[in-house]
């Protein structure tokens, strides 16, 4: 889909140099980016078999230690205001370094807790820096990347996340035989790595370096809410939050054993062939995302995403529940991209987005934490079919609302002559 005309407030941008470039036209700092994602992904992955059996060697019991995980996730919503006024005051790349540094002390802090409370306080204290860094290299995303390149750029770093999300359990699980403490002071140590490398990779970048007043002001949450495309990834994020992040952790594991009768393995299965389907088709959705436009793979994102997560509660066997889970995970991964490619063409190039991509992260992190609980409420008191049903509606709301947004991918000027790139 091309780019359809778009009101006074929802202005696009042109495009230059708008060839078919690949992912290897992307600018060097943006892989600096992809690998301090990967770095990161692997660490959380490293500490989350730990963290709940560490949590409990303190004599509380389940309840205490899903207080430490959910502390995480609140401090990341309760801060993210706070890291976009950080981010416009600051710059990107400071917030970038100092996010991921604070991670990286609040974690290995957790390694030397002596109580639990001093326990609940690092890891709370560790979700401030995770949201700085998000905020902080989601914004650099979209300085940097071409405005013809948002898609692709956005399918990588979430790809790099991804991996680094499936291969960190896996050394965790390994660590946590040796140690409940070791995974902590080995994420805390991969993360100054990642500091490091960033700081050294980003500190003479001209492209990634704070820029001088340009007499464009902060873009505010009111003015991006006035448009339709921000408000629907705004419910699409929201959606995905509550799906990917939430629901999927808290009930798929519970369904597999309980109504399926199959094996904890089998839940750990079934998590990572959703995690399958979203790598396949991540880079893919991208790259249609920036020449197709972002509304169409919103839509069929959301719809295939939303379908496939309803299902997964009326399945009466492992087979088909897997495939269940494939295909929501692929809904997914065609969301993604097209979601975070249009919010960066809202605020632009030269914009200063930091409130505003803040608050677009606080919806996923408002979906992930509200909607294992009303789904727990429901698959308690109704079913699980009706926790996953309503899961799936949440994607229908998002895309009622990309139905009505318009066409966000910047127009595509005639090229002079003929260029060639990677297809």
């Amino acid at each position: 889909m091309s780019s359809s005309s778009a009101t006074a407030d929802e202005t696009t941008e042109p495009v230059e140099n708008a060839g078919d470039s690949g992912i290897g036209s992307l600018p060097r700092e943006i892989w600096v980016l992809v690998v301090g994602s990967f770095i990161v992904a692997v660490g959380m992955g490293i500490v989350a078999p730990a963290l709940p059996t560490f949590a409990t060697s303190f004599d509380v019991g389940v309840t205490g230690a899903s207080l430490v995980i959910s502390a995480f996730a609140l401090m990341r919503l309760a801060f993210a205001p706070v890291s976009g006024r950080l981010v416009s005051f600051f710059g990107e790349r400071s917030i970038y370094v100092w996010g991921i540094s604070i991670v990286g002390i609040s974690t290995a802090a957790c390694a030397f807790a002596g109580s639990y409370w001093q326990l609940l306080i690092f890891r709370a204290l560790g979700g401030t820096g995770s949201t700085m860094f998000t905020v902080s290299a989601v914004a650099l995303l979209v300085r940097l990347a071409p405005p013809h390149l948002r898609g692709r750029a956005s399918g990588v770093w979430a790809t790099s996340f991804l991996l680094g999300n499936v291969s960190g359990p896996i050394i965790g699980g390994i660590m946590v035989g040796y140690s409940l403490r070791l995974p902590f002071v080995t994420y805390g140590i991969a993360l100054f790595v990642a500091a490091f490398i960033g700081w050294l990779m980003l500190r003479k970048s001209t492209l990634a370096a704070p820029r001088t007043d340009t007499g464009v002001p902060t873009m505010t949450v009111g003015q991006a809410l006035r448009h339709r495309a921000y408000r629907a990834a705004m419910l699409s994020n929201f959606s995905n939050g509550w799906a990917v992040f939430g629901v999927r952790i808290a009930l798929v594991p519970l369904f597999v054993v309980e109504v399926l009768r199959s094996t904890q393995s089998m839940a750990g299965i079934a998590l990572s062939v959703f995690a399958l389907g979203n790598a396949a088709v991540l880079l893919l959705s991208g790259r249609i995302a920036d020449k197709r436009g972002r509304k169409p793979l919103a839509l069929i994102g959301l719809a295939v995403s939303g379908l496939a997560t309803a299902l997964l509660g009326v399945t009466d066997s492992v087979p088909w529940f897997l495939a269940a889970s494939l295909v929501a995970g692929m809904g997914a991964g065609i969301l993604s991209p097209a979601q975070s490619a249009a919010v960066a063409d809202i605020i632009g190039a030269k914009g200063k987005g930091g409130p505003v991509l803040a608050a677009f992260q606080m919806s996923a992190d408002f979906g992930a934490i509200l909607g294992p609980l009303i789904a727990g409420v429901l698959a308690d008191t109704m079913s699980y079919g009706a926790a996953f049903a309503v899961t799936g509606f949440t994607a229908v709301l998002g895309l009622l609302a990309w139905i009505g947004a318009p066409e966000t991918r910047p127009a595509t000027p005639p090229r002079a002559e003929p260029t060639t790139g990677a297809a």
